[in-house]
This record gives C-alpha cells, structure tokens and sequence, in this order.
C-alpha cells in the first residue's frame, strides 16, 4: 500500500510545474495546459484523502471539479480559436486586449 505522502508529493511536483509554466510560457495553449495540470493536481489530492478517510466524498467533488474543467475546456478552446482567427497569433503579450 502506497503511504498518502507520496500522492501529495506527487500533488505539489505537478502543481509546481503548472504554476511554473503558467507563470513562464507565452502561448495561450501552453497557459491553458497549465491550468488544467494544476486542476488535476488538485483533483489528486481530492481522491488521495478520500481514500485515506473512507469517504466518497472527496471523489464526488472531483467529479463535480472535472465537470466543471470540461465546460471550462470548451469555452477556452472556442475563445481561444475566436482570438487566433481575428488576431492570428496566440502569444499572450500580442492579446492583451479584448477589443478587436
């Protein structure tokens, strides 16, 4: 059996990882990647003191958490092809407007 510990240090290295790249990277998808890296790092944490304590509760709150990241997946994606479309190119220092 695998001790809790190793689900939350393996939480906080890939939670590191999408604040570093959310933080460093300049195209929109990479940005976008890192947000949902980061929601799956926390999911992780959900499910890991789930399963520690004996509750469903923690993973139907990742369920409701992965529900609302596909919703977010599908509006990001159409905002980000609607930007790409008018302004052709998806570096975030060239879209830091929202007008056209």
């Amino acid at each position: 059996m695998v001790p809790i510990a190793y689900y939350l240090v393996l939480s906080a290295i890939l939670f590191s990882i999408g604040v570093a790249a959310f933080l460093i990277k300049r195209n929109i998808i990479t940005v976008f990647m890192s947000i949902e890296l980061m929601l799956n790092a926390v999911n992780l944490t959900f499910v890991a003191f789930a399963h520690q304590w004996h509750h469903v509760s923690g993973q139907i709150f990742v369920f409701f958490v992965m529900v609302v990241a596909a919703a977010e997946a599908a509006v990001g994606l159409a905002i980000i092809i609607a930007i790409f479309r008018t302004r052709s190119t998806l570096n975030v220092d060239q879209v830091d407007l929202m007008k056209l």
